[in-house]
């Protein structure tokens, strides 16, 4: 794993804040061509704004952490987060974003690893996620670091709009 990425634990409001930012932006960034504006603004809303992180964090079991990069100034500034959830033995990475400036540099495998270590420390025995079906830099991603697609998945989100993904699985 690469020595220069930063993660901390997201657990104060002003982190919730600065993730909640950064899903902001990257949604709008990674989506753009996948959904339609108002689907992403409802989803961001709905699952990746402040209240929503605070309400996983804190009644549902969630874990957030922020991806620090190097900035090229010698520091590190917030360039992703992840978001997970152990549960019934198996760890669920319900999210991984990461601004696209940095993409293409190798920092999703070193991301993977991390949240592979941390379904260990959780006793889970495989991780599994949902990526949208059409998402195909994020699936290339996934299938170079070792998940299989089990299933696939429809799931009404409300507001009219559905999530349509493959459900994929690695084992720990």
């Amino acid at each position: 794993m690469k020595t220069d990425l930063i993660f901390t634990k997201v657990e104060t409001d002003k982190q919730i804040a600065i993730t909640a930012g950064l899903a902001n932006t990257i949604w709008h960034e990674c989506f753009a061509k996948l959904l339609s504006p108002d689907q992403i603004d409802y989803m961001v809303d709905k699952f990746q704004s402040a209240p929503a992180m605070t309400r996983q964090i804190r009644d549902e079991g969630y874990e957030y952490f922020l991806v620090e990069m190097p900035n090229g100034a010698g520091g590190h500034t917030p360039g992703a987060y992840v978001g997970i959830q152990a549960k019934d033995g198996k760890l669920l990475l319900s999210k991984l974003y990461m601004l696209d400036e940095h993409r293409g540099k190798g920092y999703a495998r070193d991301i993977m690893a991390f949240v592979e270590q941390a379904g260990r420390e959780r006793g889970c025995v495989g991780v599994w996620l949902t990526v949208n079906r059409h998402n195909e830099r994020a699936i290339a991603v996934y299938h170079k670091t070792g998940f299989e697609l089990t299933r696939e998945q429809v799931q009404d989100i409300g507001g009219g709009y559905v999530m349509d993904d493959f459900i994929f699985e690695k084992s720990l």
